[in-house]
């Protein structure tokens, strides 16, 4: 007999397909009685993957089994488009809710699929080119709470106001990694029953995982021996996850040592948390059809540079120098944590992109030359904040979309087009600055905060606008940088009640700087007046 083994776990316990075959049906009972037992709506996880496939099959071929007077209960199938998903599995998605949705209602089937997206203020590209949020890394993973959790977060959160509680099904497993299984082995501190916890980040909801302790190759054993029930074709999915593997080949695993395409790992095309996009270099090898995605996988790796601080503003987003000690090889030095990308580089990113989806759109197949990087909604957002945020009254984005595009950028948002100042002044600045970049910085700012309260019925806050593009934008790097160490130094000294360096440091603050030391030391006050008009 066949055996389905479990290399993940070594020492795990083998399941023949027979026993394979019974436990489904005992989990195919437990669903049914867990469905029929009180009136709690469902909302079941979907990704188009292998794992979210076999758990909503699991459940949709239970509740078929049911008497139709007893499918009462909803069954919310939710699945959230990041807007940069790797674009086959994306289209794959899509096509497969839709024909969940025919299915169901030729069925009648209690289920309902939802394609959720995020907010335009929280997708990739409006953080990354409109505010100039760093590629993310493990440290700073800026991604995944904007683009995953708030809006599968908010559609539980309308589930459980209408209805008081949600179970919600996932296909988690803890044989998928390591820290998957210890971050499961945790959960079950709120276990109430087998497969059920409670939900300790959302109350009024509990987790249902009914293939938590399924092997990868149980997975594929099912999907391929059980037929879908909304009539996907599992063998397409079998044969994406196998163009997705380096060797191209996908089989069911007989030992510890034979690969398994369960490490295909889809996701958004522009992760730098991993180190590579196997998948989809993988599909771009094994097809010459995909081809078409290198533009994609090219910026996906210009972006995944590890030292990337040339192209990162010297202070954080709000404008202040913060330090670190970096210790590199064992030697350690006190260095600023850099912040957004600039001008230049949100720009750059800009026109990548733009150029990607121009090139993408005359060489991809015909279903796919349709494909949208970036949206209209989302440049407008950052041309907002561009402008509003960043006070670069250039205006530079409509420029960048025409020159890229050969189309004038027709901006969806109300007013948007009615600036005063614009690339003409912009450029008269600059020759005013001549060359020194915080003094343009400086100066835009200043010129763009007055303009934005001229616009409002009561200028209430505009003196603590401008002071605070003082703050940010009156002294060069160099400066700033010296003076976030003098602060530092004084924080020291005062934690170590060291009064003669404390006295040593404020001298050196601020105004200090900007007097010599015959000055600093007279028994004159120092005062923004007599700096001003000092002679």
């Amino acid at each position: 007999m066949s055996t389905a083994q479990q290399p993940e776990k070594k020492g795990q316990q083998k399941r023949t397909v027979a026993e394979l075959v019974e436990y489904i049906q005992a989990l195919t009972t437990e669903i049914q009685e867990l469905y029929c037992l009180d009136a709690i709506p469902w909302v079941v996880g979907y990704s188009g993957g292998k794992d979210s496939t076999a758990t909503l099959q699991l459940i949709w071929n239970a509740i078929a089994g049911l008497p139709p007077e007893k499918r009462t209960k909803p069954i919310h199938v939710i699945t959230t488009d990041t807007l940069v998903e790797n674009p086959i599995v994306s289209v794959w998605v899509r096509n497969s809710l839709e024909q969940m949705k025919v299915a169901a209602k030729e069925q009648g089937m209690p289920l309902y699929a939802h394609l959720l997206y995020p907010a335009v203020k929280d997708t990739f590209w409006v953080n990354l080119i409109g505010k100039g949020y760093p590629a993310p890394r493990n440290r700073m993973r800026w991604c995944t709470e904007r683009l995953k959790i708030k809006p599968t977060d908010g559609f539980i959160r309308e589930v459980i106001q209408a209805n008081g509680e949600v179970i919600l099904v996932l296909g988690t497993r803890k044989a998928e990694s390591i820290k998957r299984a210890i971050t499961m082995a945790k959960h079950r501190e709120w276990r109430i029953r087998d497969h059920i916890n409670t939900n300790p980040n959302r109350p009024n909801s509990l987790i249902y995982l009914p293939i938590e302790d399924w092997s990868t190759d149980e997975v594929w054993i099912y999907l391929n021996q059980w037929q879908n029930p909304w009539g996907y074709s599992n063998k397409d999915l079998f044969a994406m996850y196998r163009g997705a593997t380096a060797d191209n080949e996908c089989p069911l695993v007989v030992d510890t040592s034979t690969p398994s395409c369960g490490d295909s790992r889809f996701g958004c095309w522009v992760c730098t948390i991993v180190n590579k996009d196997k998948s989809m270099e993988a599909m771009i090898q094994n097809d010459e059809e995909k081809e078409w995605m290198q533009p994609l996988l090219d910026i996906r790796n210009e972006l995944d540079i590890r030292d990337d601080r040339d192209k990162r503003d010297f202070r954080r987003i709000w404008g202040e120098v913060q330090l670190f000690e970096r210790n590199v090889d064992g030697k350690i030095s006190v260095e600023p944590i850099h912040g957004p990308y600039t001008k230049y580089w949100r720009e750059y990113w800009l026109r990548r992109l733009l150029e990607a989806e121009k090139q993408i759109r005359s060489t991809a197949p015909e279903n796919m030359r349709d494909i949208t990087l970036i949206s209209i909604e989302e440049m407008s957002e950052i041309r907002r904040i561009w402008l509003e945020e960043k006070h670069e009254f250039d205006d530079s984005l409509p420029r960048i979309y025409q020159e890229v595009t050969g189309e004038k950028f027709q901006d969806p948002r109300p007013g948007a087009d009615q600036n005063l100042l614009g690339r003409d002044e912009w450029a008269v600045l600059e020759e005013i600055c001549a060359g020194d970049a915080m003094h343009l910085e400086l100066m835009a700012k200043l010129l763009s905060t007055e303009y934005q309260f001229r616009k409002k019925s009561k200028r209430i806050g505009i003196y603590d606008s401008l002071e605070k593009c003082f703050d940010t934008s009156s002294r060069s790097p160099e400066e700033a940088i010296k003076n976030a160490r003098l602060k530092r130094d004084l924080r020291e000294a005062a934690s170590q009640g060291d009064i003669a360096k404390i006295r040593e440091k404020v001298k050196q603050l601020s105004l200090g700087d900007a007097v010599d030391e015959g000055e600093a030391e007279s028994e004159q006050p120092v005062t923004w007046a007599s700096l001003k008009f000092k002679k």
